[in-house]
């Protein structure tokens, strides 16, 4: 969600890597380890909860959480909780980091110390005050100074155990004073309205002693104006604090008045204190970004150079492929460039280009997109965006199975429970590998489009370049679908969202033996035991040492790598997807005759749809996958038969019936899948047959009636994901800022590369710059761009910095910015002189 700030949108977003507590301080009785779990929270606003970790003083959680921020906020705070069966959760320490701080921790691991959480510093909200100081006139006719204080509102208190019932208590602080008076309880409501005033003297009539009014007028200034917020409790233990203002009475000024919101603060009980690190630490590594993103034509120049980057000749030279030569990590330009890309539906004509370059670059096939290069990254990003639907469909039943039933599967002989044996926990695990395996090698129906398209170009690009090597054409694909998509989902559930935590040990060791298992056998590796350094997982493979997995890969991975582009024919083989016996109707392609049902052997392949009188017999009917425009259920009075459907081509409809539901289903989801492409595909069907001279559903009597029903369309074509445009080619053009000396230095490398052929140097070694005037040419475009971006950048923050009102309620005054604001006044005041 963003927020709106004079025709600029500013999104906030934090990522977190939840890492480990240790040196928890333990019980005092005999049993000292603690049940302990993690909280992110937003000032005192819980957004995320990690996974209790049972009998343990040093707690590893191994969290990863994101989120976008919708609100201001003024900590990222973290609790360590310990758990209590019996009682309320007690908190053993928190992290409390400042907004303003959190750059100084971007990216890193880092050790906080673990701080003591009371009542006193657990604060949020703020208060709305106006001052206001004027001369009375008292019944002796002397003249004294009073303070008239009011408490206008308060803003995001926070709830305090279901209820905000609070109250305001106000002081008046001196060398000598201290007068309190309340405001009246507001009920359930934590942005309550007071509106009420309070009147306090601050300086002496004439007629008063010195010892009875200790304070003189030019004392003044040694006053503060003390606001507590309190919760209104029924217990016993007393009201709850809220939070405190203290407001110098200096802030008056000439003018005597005083207009202001404030940021709420703990109160200071310096004697409570508790040493560093004896509450424990927490490792945590916190990416906070905030993004200010201008109206969509501020964006044109640089969007275009990248989104031309897919065309562009050599695509080395281009300008998405350039962001990943100056990135220190490929991984900062994969994730932006990927969701731009796929915002704009450019991804594949993208990867394509740059995966084609890599493999042209690369010796040995087997090397093939080994290294950690832009094209593999964008490929893992792109695979899970696009294929976390793929996932929970796939995998997911059988990882919450493995996750709740806790089955033994250690095969490691040393590491093997008294309790347990080995031949068991290795059928187990064979077992579990078994599912796994087929539940992969049956879902390419289910692989989105985008990611067949890409597997598509990464085959045909490895088979040209390595013509000798016939499983080439397997293992550029296996690579990314096994090594990098599969096989991290089943190791790190909960980062591919199939899980909400990291999995307790004894199941995250299973899923390391399945991953690892699973990787193998995806490789097509010529001696696959010899992959694995422990014996015993080279002993554990021999159950699958057999050709029908080798085949089911192949299989597999001919379906996902075959392309619905309408030039596939000449440059692709056909590919056998299904094949079986169904029953079919007559489509009355003759005039005369009855229209029956007969049994037909059925072929799919990725080129057309055939059926047979039996199987191995020549085709009596052919329909080629471009002339398939939807594929859907037939409803059951159509002819009182169960599970049947239709194939829809532009002059008729194919009415087949299948043996069962289930296979029903199939053939629906793979034909639906092969034809998704075809540009004809129509919109609207008709649910019921057309018999007796009419269309059963909508009683049109025209055979060529347009569909009364829309098309369930199958399962998804492409992935539809929530990308904001300009917000993706503002972060890329913060990338090319952060890096603008590595532009400076590629621009130099290409001006070396022009005019000296000789050993390349050292500096320049890093950049592939396979043509340097091109190269040359997209750099000038691209800090051309990025130049005028970062000025307007720059005097935003200067209308920014100028607009800013501190004590504003959009820019409370706090304990930092409480001297910007004095600052501030002054200059206001010399300026209205």
């Amino acid at each position: 969600m963003a927020v709106e700030e004079e025709g600029l949108r500013v999104f906030q977003s934090v990522k977190i890597k939840i890492g480990e507590a240790k040196n928890i301080p333990p019980y005092l009785g005999p049993n000292k380890m603690r049940d302990c779990y993690c909280t992110v929270n937003l000032d005192q606003e819980e957004v995320f909860r990690t996974k209790t970790i049972e009998k343990s003083l040093c707690p590893f959680y191994g969290e990863d959480f994101y989120c976008e921020i919708p609100r201001s906020f003024r900590h990222l705070s973290f609790y360590i909780f310990d758990r209590d069966v019996f009682r309320r959760d007690s908190s053993i320490g928190k992290v409390a980091v400042k907004k303003e701080d959190l750059q100084k921790y971007h990216g890193k691991d880092h050790w906080f110390p673990l701080h003591s959480v009371s009542a006193d510093s657990e604060v949020q909200g703020k208060v709305h005050l106006e001052l206001r100081l004027s001369e009375v006139i008292t019944d002796s006719g002397v003249i004294c100074h009073k303070l008239a204080t009011r408490v206008l509102e308060c803003q995001d208190l926070p709830i305090v155990n279901g209820q905000c019932d609070p109250y305001a208590a106000v002081s008046l602080l001196g060398p000598s004073r201290s007068e309190a008076k309340k405001t009246k309880v507001k009920r359930k409501n934590n942005n309550p309205q007071f509106d009420e005033t309070f009147f306090f003297e601050v300086t002496k009539p004439l007629s008063y002693t010195k010892r009875q009014f200790d304070v003189e007028e030019d004392d003044v200034d040694k006053l503060a104006l003390k606001v507590d917020l309190w919760n209104a409790s029924n217990l016993k233990f007393g009201d709850e604090f809220l939070g405190e203002v203290r407001v110098p009475l200096r802030v008056l000024g000439q003018l005597g008045i005083h207009d202001a919101w404030y940021f709420l603060q703990p109160r200071d009980n310096s004697n409570k204190s508790v040493k560093a690190d004896e509450l424990g630490s927490l490792r945590l590594n916190i990416v906070y970004t905030e993004d200010h993103v201008f109206p969509t034509e501020h964006y044109n120049p640089l969007r275009d150079l990248l989104l031309h980057s897919a065309h562009f000749e050599p695509v080395s030279a281009s300008t998405a492929h350039i962001l990943g030569e100056v990135c220190r990590e490929k991984q900062e330009a994969a994730v932006p460039l990927v969701r731009l890309f796929l915002h704009y539906g450019k991804i594949v004509p993208f990867l394509s280009a740059i995966a084609h370059a890599e493999i042209n670059r690369t010796q040995d096939p087997n090397t093939i997109f080994r290294g950690n290069s832009l094209t593999s990254k964008c490929i893992d990003e792109t695979m899970k965006l696009a294929g976390m639907h793929y996932l929970q469909v796939a995998l997911k039943p059988i990882i919450d199975e493995i996750c709740t039933d806790h089955k033994p599967c250690e095969i490691d002989p040393v590491k093997l429970k008294e309790s347990e044996n080995l031949d068991t926990n290795r059928e187990n695990l064979r077992h579990y590998v078994d599912r796994i395996f087929n539940v992969i090698t049956s879902s390419g129906v289910s692989c989105p489009t985008v990611m067949c398209d890409i597997f598509f170009s990464l085959r045909e690009s490895a088979a040209t370049r390595f013509q000798v090597d016939p499983d080439v054409r397997y293992t550029a694909v296996s690579s990314f679908i096994f090594l990098r998509f599969f096989a991290p989902a089943i190791l790190s559930p909960n980062l591919f969202h199939l899980r909400p935590h990291h999995p307790d040990p004894c199941t995250s060791r299973t899923l390391t033996l399945i991953s690892k298992t699973i990787q193998t056998l995806g490789s097509l590796a010529k001696s696959k035991s010899a992959n694995f350094k422990e014996s015993y997982m080279a002993a554990f493979y021999d159950y699958f040492n057999e050709q029908k997995y080798t085949d089911a890969v192949k299989n597999f991975l001919d379906l996902i790598s075959s392309s619905g582009h309408w030039d596939q024919k000449s440059i692709e083989t056909p590919i056998m997807l299904k094949e079986g016996f169904m029953i079919k109707r007559a489509q009355g392609r003759n005039r005369f005759g009855l229209k029956n049902f007969k049994k037909r052997w059925f072929r799919l392949t990725n080129h057309e749809f055939t059926y047979h009188k039996t199987k191995g017999e020549g085709a009596l009917c052919s329909i080629p996958i471009e002339n398939i425009l939807a594929v859907e259920r037939l409803e059951e009075e159509s002819f009182k038969m169960k599970n049947m459907f239709q194939v829809i081509q532009p002059e008729r409809a194919l009415y087949i019936q299948a043996n069962n539901c289930v296979e029903a289903r199939d053939w629906i989801d793979i034909l639906t899948k092969v034809s998704q492409c075809n540009r004809k595909r129509l919109s609207t069907y008709h649910p019921s047959a057309y018999l007796n001279g009419h269309w059963l559903c909508c009683k049109m009597s025209a055979d060529a009636a347009p569909g009364c029903t829309p098309c369930t369309g199958g399962l998804p074509a492409n992935i539809q994901l929530d990308v904001d445009g300009d917000r993706e080619t503002e972060r890329i053009y913060s990338l090319y800022n952060t890096y603008m000396s590595k532009l400076v230095k590629m621009q130099e490398a290409c001006g070396s590369k022009s005019v000296y052929d000789g050993p390349e140097q050292e500096e320049y070694s890093t950049f592939v710059i396979d043509d340097p005037q091109e190269t040359y040419k997209t750099l000038r475009l691209i800090i051309s761009a990025v130049q005028t971006l970062e000025q307007q950048h720059m005097q935003y923050k200067r209308d920014k910095f100028r607009k800013t009102k501190y004590g504003s309620q959009e820019h409370p005054i706090g304990d930092q910015s409480f001297q910007c604001y004095i600052r501030q006044q002054s200059e206001s005041s010399t300026y209205s002189i």
